[in-house]
């Protein structure tokens, strides 16, 4: 930081006139603060020039530029736009929904959660793992943000095995959410039901679409 300097309660008078200034730092300028000068009873502002290297940012050069925006709270993950969250998923978490039938699939989520968390999900690797092993069947979606992703990578190939619908969203937070839990879901699995069968088939129909399409990459 550069030397301080402080005139107070300076008494010489110049044509009658009584000037005091606060406290500046002398440094290379870079951004604008306000000094007070009192001038025959009166305040007058005046610009003084300093340098914060912790905010220091040129504006100018992102004029017209998108900014990246990183995620550091639920809440960011949550309001971040989908095509932006599709930057934070793993490399394997295919076939990945798009917007539009992410969008549903949320909403069959919570169709399904209000009818009967307990009977109608199954939240979580194990609880899943489990399920499937006993024959239950339905949609699984899949968190696109798992690490380490051998926990589960292992899990698509079972479905594919199992001929069971998966699909993956881009973050734990966005299943969490649908589904009304406060705990990040690493994945869960939807089964069917009379009030919303109609959302499943659709849903279920697009995802094996997109598994399919997927296959062919493979």
């Amino acid at each position: 930081m550069g030397q301080k300097r402080s005139l107070n309660n300076s008494n010489d008078n110049v044509d009658g006139e009584e000037t005091s200034t606060v406290l500046i730092d002398q440094q290379p300028p870079s951004k604008k603060v306000k000094t007070s000068k009192k001038l025959n009873g009166s305040i007058k502002l005046e610009d003084t020039t300093v340098d914060d290297e912790s905010i220091r940012k040129d504006l100018s050069e992102n004029d017209g530029e998108d900014v990246e925006i990183v995620p550091r709270t639920r809440r960011d993950m949550i309001q971040l736009p989908y095509d932006q969250k599709l930057k934070f998923v793993s490399v394997i978490a295919q076939p990945m929904a798009g917007k539009k039938l992410a969008k549903k699939l949320f909403k069959l989520m919570r169709k399904a959660s209000k009818q009967s968390r307990k009977q109608q999900l199954r939240i979580g690797l194990k609880e899943v793992q489990l399920r499937i092993r006993k024959g239950e069947r339905g949609i699984i979606v899949f968190a696109g943000d798992v690490t380490p992703i051998e926990i589960m990578c292992h899990l698509p190939a079972i479905c594919e095995d199992k001929d069971i619908p998966y699909i993956y969203v881009p973050f734990r937070t966005d299943i969490s959410t649908a589904i009304g839990v406060r705990r990040p879901a690493l994945m869960v699995l939807i089964k069917k039901h009379d009030e919303y069968q109609e959302l499943y088939d659709e849903c279920e129909t697009k995802i094996r679409e997109l598994m399919l399409e997927f296959m062919k990459t493979v």
